[in-house]
This record gives structure tokens, C-alpha cells and sequence, in this order.
């Protein structure tokens, strides 16, 4: 894998994407506090994104056709900071929804057509130049969160740590805005022809990996309090035991994924999340579950970054096909998966409900393995 120039401007435009996700994640709550609404209402923010994320795969395929890839992943940064600097700007419910959905839309242009050119510039080494990009990415939201904690508790406010992102993309496009694409990675979309059933039951893997990661983000903590006696404002660092696996299973795994074949490695992936997840349901003690956690976020680290070149390498020559489609998929596993966990915690307990996780994963390595066969 050659780390050159274009490698490094997709790896630090998915670092910026990592500053609007979990900066903004992280302000949700404090965001709600400032605007009295309740929890329901202030959950719509995350639906907002997830329709702008779906919206974005039918938007991908016209702006690569008519402007090329490298102008569309510029016009999905500088869309993303509009939508950042709205939240910002904006202190009432109709232009923080506004500002949402416009981050999030404008993000997963951005984030998914950069996703598909470092595919294309690397290779065969796509999947672990993928991992490396996310794990990167991962580190550099955490220090989001907590510049956003911090400016929480200053004079500053927490609003102004949102404009980091805005802050970094500047800087990127003043030092890396001229870099050029190569002729294979600036191809625009080509959905020309029906893609065979593997990319169908990858895009569903897809679906079952995203779920995943966000049952875990938004209701991990709630589990944890839940088992092991803990108050909410301490249960909420496990969602920092989570991320934490999650930087370190992503770079350990872009060095296996130039090892061993990405299906492989992703069975096994879902595998470890699975056991990760046995001992965070079971255990009582705050060790055992955070240890739970932690093991849960290593094997979710490989998740997304091998679903998606499981996507791309499915659509045959057409990564704008994979492009297109998997902001689609992703979009509806980020407002489908909380909510049918959410709907089973209010039925039959967080406890039981979080059963859906293991349901998810085995689904996940049967689609996985199902594709492997020959046809």
C-alpha cells in the first residue's frame, strides 16, 4: 500500500467528515438542554441525517457524471461545513434540523465518493487503505468529543467547538485543494447493467454492519447503567471503551487486511464482535462489561471499512454504482436499527432487546459467506 498524495488528502477529508460525526454526536445532548425539547424530538436530528444520507446516494451519480470525482467530494466538504456552521449559527429547532441534514447529506457525498476513489487509486490494497482511512478518522473524532466537552464547561460555549471542522477544511484546501486525480480514480459513475445478487447481499451486509455500530453508540450506555449499577453520567464513558476498540481494531486491521482475504477477515470481525457482546450482556461488574465493550469495538472496528469494499468490489467495474448505493443502505440502517432495538427496549427491556446485535452479526457472516459461493 503506497501512501502518496491523493492517499493522504482522502485519509485527512475523512478525518474532517470524523470531526462534524462525532463533534455533532456528541452535542446532541447539550444542543437538547439549549433548546428544552424532548428526547424524541431531539432524536429527529439523527433522523434527519439518515434521510439526508439516503438522499445522497441519488445525488452522487449526477454530480460525479456532470462534475467529475474530485469536484464532487470538494462540493460535499464545503456543503458539510455549511450544514456545521448552521448549527452554529442557528439557535432554534428549524435551523438545527436544517443544519443536521445538510451535514449529513453533504458529509456522505463526500465521505463515500472519497471512499470509492481510494479504492480505486490502491488497488487491491483498497480494504486496508479503507481501514487505515477510518482509523485515522476515528482518533481524530475522539479529540472532537472532547474539545467539545471542554468548550461545554469554558466561556466559550460548546457551539464553538463545532467550527473546528470548518477551522481544518480550510487548511486542507489551502495546502491539498490543487491535488489532482489520476484518470482511473476522476472516472465518473457508470450504472450501466444489472448488478448479479452479491451485490445486493453485500449492500444488506452493509445494512447489518452499520446497525450495529449505532445500536452500540446509542444504547450501549444505557445497558451498562442498566447491569451494572452505575450512575448515566459514568456509564457514558463506555461509549469512550467502544470508540477506543474501535481506533485500535482499525489499525491493527488495515495490517491484516494486506494479509488475508477481506471475507475472512470480516467473519471473523463479526465473530469477535460477537464475543464482545456476550461478555458486555452478561457481565454485572463494571470490568467485565467495559472489557466487553472494548472487545466489541475491535471487532466492530473492521466492520464498515470491510462491508464497504465488500460493496465496491461487488459492482464488478461500477464503484459509482457502490458509491451510489451505499449511502442508501447506511442511511436506512442508521434510523431502522436504533429504532427497532429502541421499539424492543420499550417492549421488552434494553436487556433482552440488545439480543438484536448478535441477530445482526450472524446475518452479517451469512451474507458474507453466502457470497463466496460460486453462483
Amino acid at each position: 500500500m503506497t501512501r502518496d498524495r491523493i492517499t493522504w488528502l482522502v485519509y485527512l477529508q475523512l478525518a474532517v467528515f470524523a470531526t462534524f460525526m462525532y463533534g455533532l454526536s456528541a452535542a446532541l445532548p447539550l444542543l437538547r438542554a439549549d433548546l428544552g425539547v424532548s428526547a424524541t424530538v431531539g432524536a429527529l436530528h439523527g433522523t434527519a441525517m439518515a434521510a439526508a444520507t439516503i438522499a445522497a446516494g441519488a445525488a452522487i451519480p449526477l454530480l460525479t457524471r456532470r462534475y467529475g470525482r474530485r469536484a464532487t467530494v470538494w462540493i460535499g466538504l464545503a456543503g458539510m461545513n455549511a450544514g456545521v456552521v448552521t448549527v452554529v449559527a442557528v439557535p432554534a429547532l428549524p435551523g438545527t434540523l436544517t443544519g443536521f441534514a445538510l451535514a449529513g447529506g453533504f458529509g456522505s457525498v463526500m465521505l463515500y465518493t472519497a471512499m470509492a476513489v481510494l479504492s480505486d487509486h490502491q488497488g487491491p490494497a483498497g480494504p486496508a487503505a479503507i481501514s487505515e482511512a477510518n482509523a485515522i478518522a476515528v482518533v481524530v473524532g475522539m479529540a472532537a468529543t472532547l474539545l467539545v466537552s471542554l468548550a461545554a464547561q469554558s466561556v466559550l460555549g460548546w457551539r464553538a467547538a463545532l467550527l473546528l471542522t470548518p477551522l481544518l477544511s480550510g487548511l486542507l484546501a489551502l495546502t491539498m485543494g490543487g491535488t489532482r486525480l489520476g484518470a482511473a480514480q476522476e472516472r465518473t459513475a457508470r450504472l450501466t447493467g444489472r448488478p448479479d445478487w452479491r451485490f445486493h447481499v453485500a449492500c444488506a451486509v452493509l445494512f447489518c454492519c452499520v446497525a450495529i455500530e449505532f445500536s452500540f453508540n446509542l444504547f450501549g450506555a444505557e445497558l451498562l447503567a442498566g447491569r451494572t449499577g452505575l450512575s448515566a453520567a459514568t456509564a457514558a464513558t463506555g461509549l469512550t471503551a467502544f470508540i477506543g476498540g474501535l481506533a485500535a481494531g482499525r489499525f491493527a486491521g488495515a495490517r491484516l487486511a494486506l494479509l488475508l482475504p477481506s471475507t475472512t477477515l470480516l467473519v471473523c470481525a463479526l465473530a469477535v464482535t460477537g464475543a464482545g457482546w456476550l461478555l458486555f450482556w452478561l457481565g454485572t461488574r463494571p470490568l467485565v462489561a467495559y472489557t466487553g465493550l472494548v472487545i466489541s469495538g475491535l471487532g466492530a472496528a473492521m466492520h464498515f471499512p470491510l462491508a464497504m469494499a465488500g460493496v465496491i468490489a461487488a459492482s464488478g467495474d461500477r464503484p459509482g454504482l457502490a458509491a451510489a448505493a451505499a449511502p442508501v443502505w447506511a442511511g436506512l440502517a442508521m434510523g431502522a436499527g436504533p429504532f427497532a432495538l429502541g421499539a424492543l427496549a420499550d417492549g421488552y427491556g434494553t436487556h433482552t432487546a440488545f439480543v438484536m446485535v448478535p441477530v445482526l452479526a450472524a446475518l452479517a457472516a451469512a451474507g458474507v459467506l453466502s457470497a463466496r459461493r460460486p453462483a
